[in-house]
C-alpha cells in the first residue's frame, strides 16, 4: 500500500500537474493546490452561504481504477494516486497515514507528526470528466440491474489532520474507524 502518484494545481484546470512530491498542510489540504482551504473551493459549490467546511481537501483514486478506464495519474484532477489500497471499501473518517516506504508498520508514530488524512467520502464524478473524455464519467458509476447509481469508482475524499511532507513511493498505513460508517458523497 503506497504512493503511486502526486498532482496539484494552483489553478482551477480539471487536470493536475504531477509532483515528485508536495505539503499536505492541517486543516487546509495540499500546499498551493486550488482546492486547498477551510471552506470548499470547488467552483460548483462556491455560490453556498454561509460557506460550507471543505470536505474535500485532498482528492485520491486508486491506481487500480485508473488503469481499468486507461486515464493517467492527475489527469482527473486526483492529488493522491495509491496502489493497494481498496480506498472505495474504507467508511468514513478511516485515517491514512504516510510514512516512508523503508519504516515498518510497528514504526508509525502515533504522536501526531505522520502527514495524516481523513477519509470523508466518496467524490461525485462531475460532468467535466465527459468534457475530458466523452463518456468517461459514466464509467465510474455503478449501477444496479434498475440503473440505480449504487456506487461511483472515482475515488474518495478527505481532510488533512496532520501536515507535512508527502512524496511518491511513501507507504500508506490505514487505520479504520472504530464505527464503520458506509462512504457516501461529499
Amino acid at each position: 500500500m503506497s504512493v503511486h502518484a502526486l498532482a496539484k494545481s494552483t489553478s482551477h484546470e480539471f487536470s493536475k500537474t504531477p509532483v515528485a512530491a508536495f505539503t499536505l498542510v492541517a486543516g487546509h489540504g495540499v500546499e498551493d493546490d486550488c482546492h486547498s482551504g477551510v471552506h470548499v473551493q470547488h467552483r460548483s459549490r462556491l455560490h453556498i452561504q454561509p460557506p460550507p467546511p471543505n470536505l474535500r481537501q485532498v482528492h485520491l483514486i486508486p491506481k487500480e481504477v485508473l488503469d481499468e478506464f486507461g486515464v493517467a495519474p492527475g489527469q482527473i484532477g486526483e492529488n493522491v494516486t495509491t496502489v493497494g489500497v481498496d480506498l472505495l471499501a474504507l467508511g468514513a473518517g478511516a485515517k491514512l497515514r504516510f510514512v516512508p516506504a523503508d519504516a515498518d508498520n510497528s514504526e508509525v508514530p502515533a504522536d501526531g507528526t505522520t502527514p495524516t488524512v481523513v477519509v470523508q467520502g466518496l467524490r461525485n464524478p462531475c460532468p467535466q470528466i465527459d468534457k475530458f473524455q466523452s463518456g468517461l464519467r459514466e464509467k465510474f458509476i455503478v449501477r444496479d440491474g434498475e440503473g440505480r447509481i449504487a456506487t461511483r469508482k472515482s475515488g474518495v475524499m478527505g481532510t488533512v489532520e496532520v501536515g507535512g511532507p508527502v512524496e511518491v513511493g511513501m507507504k500508506i498505513v490505514v487505520e479504520s474507524s472504530d464505527n464503520f460508517q458506509a462512504l457516501a458523497c461529499v
